[in-house]
């Protein structure tokens, strides 16, 4: 049991000690291990350009300018567009409605391996739900950088995200058509 002593001379229980204690032996009962998160760079794919015109094309019908495809063994598989307004929801990013469709007629296991294609880099909750559903690969528009000119952002990269993921390695590729991603946050 862990326990640390105060300056008032009793013996008190380290609840975080513990759990940092618990959490590693879990882990490595588990065969986690930290070196096991990975967030592969990916380099650019022929198709990425054609997938990702419809990705922009989504985003601009949406709410604000993001849009998603998803794609498995070269089909698409599931679409979506920021709807955070439309449903008075603030999760529907374009990812997430994108997923949500997917799921709603389909098992969730089936996107493990998926390539998700989104106008804007995903933030930490479309990045989240993207690594528990086990899409391996993410191809993004414009940067969280880029992005942060333009709107509020959460400064926390999809790469952040994927790294600190120990059982999946998502491969991500950024940058692909960005310029014509950010233009369509003019038009808005």
């Amino acid at each position: 049991m862990s326990r640390k002593t105060c300056g008032c001379g009793a013996d008190h229980f380290d609840r975080r000690a513990a759990l940092a204690t618990m959490g590693a032996g879990l882990a490595s009962a588990l065969g986690v291990t930290r070196a096991q998160a990975k967030a592969a760079r990916s380099p650019v794919r022929p198709e990425d350009e054609g997938y990702m015109r419809l990705a922009i094309a989504e985003a601009a019908k949406g709410d604000f300018p993001f849009g998603a495809v998803i794609v498995r063994d070269g089909k698409v598989v599931s679409t979506g567009r920021n709807l955070g307004v439309t449903n008075n929801d603030p999760t529907a990013h374009g990812e997430m409605v994108a997923i949500r469709r997917f799921v709603a007629d389909n098992p969730a296991k089936e996107l493990k391996g998926a390539t998700l294609y989104t106008s804007g880099e995903p933030c930490p909750m479309c990045m989240g739900a993207i690594v528990w559903c086990g899409i391996g690969r993410v191809v993004y528009a414009a940067s969280i950088e880029q992005l942060s000119k333009r709107l509020g952002q959460i400064m926390i990269t999809s790469k952040a995200v994927a790294k600190a993921t120990p059982f999946l390695t998502v491969e991500i590729t950024g940058g692909v058509l960005a310029t014509e991603a950010l233009a369509l946050f003019a038009k808005k």
